[in-house]
């Protein structure tokens, strides 16, 4: 597999570069989360990093990635798939257009 060395910015990370695993599009992943072992055998905490663009070439493409520190720590593991939005209320329609009713 190939892999990129990635800087991390903020947090406890702040500073270092580490080699991240690309996926099959050549990107490193959104989101990188580091477990931090707690030193009294509790759960572990859970590092989140985002994944931003470095910067951006005459073209605008962009010129690489860094991972910045994302305090909050939103795994941003739900699934977002259309069919798993909330319905409507009533007499909201499948297509997402409202009834007419009147006529």
């Amino acid at each position: 597999m190939k892999s990129e060395d990635t800087p991390f910015e903020g947090g406890p990370m702040d500073g270092r570069v580490l080699p991240v695993l690309l996926g099959m599009t050549g990107h490193p992943p959104k989101t990188y989360r580091i477990p931090v072992p707690d030193p009294q055998g509790g759960p572990p905490t859970v590092l989140v990093y985002r994944r931003v663009a470095r910067g951006q070439n005459r073209l605008g493409l962009t010129q690489g990635w860094k991972y910045t520190y994302d305090p909050e720590g939103d795994t941003g593991s739900r699934l977002r798939w259309p069919w798993s939005r909330p319905q409507g209320g009533p007499g909201a329609t499948p297509g997402g257009k409202p009834d007419d009713a009147d006529g």
